[in-house]
């Protein structure tokens, strides 16, 4: 390694852009001025390279003058067997981006890929050039890195005011205006014409850390919720700008991501919704012996049929698959939910965003707890209160159910069928939460405020439902 160069980041509370895109826009232009090397790759701080030949796979794609960048899948070491907090995000990271790369290429994951220079200053053939000529991607050091001339620019262009009044973040750089950079730069860039290649050799090219508490992966997606949500209601929404650059598939694929906390929305509504209609007596699905039953049958199976397909073919097992659905509704309860909360107060000017870093520290009973399978909570969190809520309403339902069809023979069996079914699923998905509240005793369990707060707020929802209901 002929050259290490550590960079501590100048930063000031009056700067807007002291996230991971203002970093790395400052390495970019420190860079700039030592070497101006053609290729940059760019890793998290807990990544590490697996293998020394992904440089030389690297160097056959970029002969492609049109290729701006080659994604390599994020995996990660440390996972326990399970993976009970599908942290693998295997359609993210391996599934989807396959797809992708039949069309115009896979989208910028953070970590683990290599840029070509030029990608970050325009179009593959229309260049914006940034307001100095030693920061072009042309440009050419003939310089020594150590010699004063070049260590006084590399502090000049590092300085937290920089980027005032430059087109840094707009037209050059990664882009700023979401929490998510990788997301945005990758697709308003693709946009200009560039075209991405996702590379997933047998030996995983790089290794990288997981959270390995709940909190912890909560805040992370709800950060990146709020960041996709960020541009899917801004100028740049991928439905109708996207669309209009890329084509029709590119810019549905765009929004596949950009729109993923929606999916909250309906599941909450079945997580609540059928429960409380089953505990107060109302029917809202067809009955067993009705036609339209078959209907729902065949949409249930078939859509986790097809899930849980894709799942295996990429290497995972059923158990692996069970935890990676199960996350995802908790996830769609969780920081889905409130992530899209946040978003719509912040933009109704009631709330601000607040920048979470996930912690990657770890705990002696805290990993020894995680390498058991056993679901970390520990602290009193909002987004654990809706989890809660609805554990204790599928249950609530769910015996209610049963009494009804003990009590109410064959007829009470076809008319509750599938929201017994419905709720009993859910039971089955919330069995860590149930761990947590009433056996645990270690520091991961569920404190207890959060439990008490869950069970007034579920009895209130259900005092609600009943009046609603039966008026």
């Amino acid at each position: 390694m002929p050259n290490l160069i550590y960079v501590s980041r100048e930063k000031s509370r009056t700067s807007p852009h002291n996230f991971k895109a203002g970093a790395l826009n400052v390495l970019i232009r420190v860079s700039a001025t030592m070497t101006n090397a053609p290729i940059i790759l760019t890793v998290d701080c807990d990544t590490y390279s697996n293998d020394p030949q992904t440089p030389l796979r690297v160097l056959c794609y970029l002969s492609n003058p049109e290729v701006g960048y080659i994604q390599f899948p994020q995996r990660f070491h440390g996972i326990n067997k399970n993976d009970i907090y599908g942290c693998e995000f295997k359609r993210w990271f391996k599934i989807n981006p396959a797809g992708f790369d039949g069309l115009s290429g896979p989208t910028y994951a953070g970590t683990g890929c290599f840029f070509r220079r030029r990608f970050f200053f325009g179009g593959p053939s229309k260049l914006v050039l940034p307001e100095m000529v030693e920061l072009g991607p042309d440009n050419v050091v003939n310089k020594p890195i150590q010699s004063q001339e070049v260590l006084d620019l590399a502090h000049h262009v590092a300085g937290c005011n920089y980027e005032n009044r430059t087109q840094w973040g707009n037209k050059v750089g990664l882009r700023y205006g979401s929490l998510v950079e990788d997301y945005v730069t990758s697709y308003r860039l693709q946009c200009k014409g560039w075209k991405s290649i996702f590379c997933n050799p047998k030996r995983a090219a790089f290794y990288g850390d997981a959270p390995i508490s709940l909190i912890d992966v909560l805040n992370q997606n709800k950060r990146w919720a709020i960041g996709l949500l960020e541009v899917a209601f801004s100028k740049y929404c991928p439905l109708t700008f996207g669309t209009r650059s890329m084509g029709l598939l590119m810019g549905l694929g765009y929004s596949h991501i950009a729109f993923w906390s929606i999916w909250s929305i309906p599941v909450t509504i079945y997580a609540f919704l059928p429960q409380l209609a089953l505990l107060n007596g109302v029917t809202i699905f067809p009955k067993v012996s009705e036609p339209w039953f078959i209907l729902y049958l065949i949409l249930f199976l078939g859509a986790y049929g097809q899930d849980l397909l894709d799942f295996v073919i990429e290497g995972g097992t059923f158990q692996k698959w069970w935890n990676d659905q199960r996350m995802w509704l908790i996830r769609s309860l969780s920081c889905l939910l409130f992530g899209l909360l946040e978003y719509i107060l912040k933009f109704l000017g009631i709330s601000t965003i607040s920048f979470h870093v996930t912690s990657k520290v770890l705990e002696d009973e805290q990993s020894k707890r995680y390498e058991q399978g056993v679901f970390e909570f520990g602290v009193h969190s909002p987004m654990f209160v809706t989890l809660i809520m609805a554990a204790i309403t599928n249950l609530a339902a769910l015996v209610w159910g049963l009494v009804l069809a003990i009590l109410g023979g064959k007829s009470a069996f076809e008319e509750n069928f599938m929201q017994v079914i419905l709720a009993a699923f859910a039971v089955v998905n919330c069995k860590p939460i149930y761990g947590a509240m009433l056996v645990r005793s270690n520091k991961g369990g569920i404190p207890i405020k959060t439990t008490m707060l869950s069970t007034f707020f579920a009895f209130s929802l259900f005092v609600v439902a009943f009046i609603t209901l039966r008026n």
